[in-house]
């Protein structure tokens, strides 16, 4: 069969809605982007290290809203992704 072939195939309107809702369906499921990220945790520790601050530091920019840190128990945890968006671009003089 020639790759640039059509086959006209005829269907009834029930067979064409059946099979266009199947195709739909299963683009959908396979799309990545509906797909919610997986959000890597944190340590205060882990945190300090990636952005190369101390933990005094760290405390501030939670405590003015800099950064959001979550809780679970006493522990706080800090979003990667998050962490990496909260850093703005310096624009350089030249």
């Amino acid at each position: 069969m020639n790759k640039n072939q059509i086959i006209f195939d005829f269907q009834s309107k029930d067979e064409l809605k059946d099979l266009i809702e199947r195709s739909l369906t299963e683009v959908i499921k396979s799309n990545t982007l509906n797909r919610p990220k997986e959000q890597e945790l944190l340590t205060r520790e882990e945190t300090c290290e990636l952005l190369k601050v101390d933990p005094s530091t760290l405390w501030r920019w939670t405590a003015k809203g800099v950064i959001t840190a979550y809780a679970i128990g006493s522990r706080r945890f800090y979003k990667k992704e998050e962490l990496l968006e909260s850093l703005i671009q310096l624009k350089s003089k030249g």
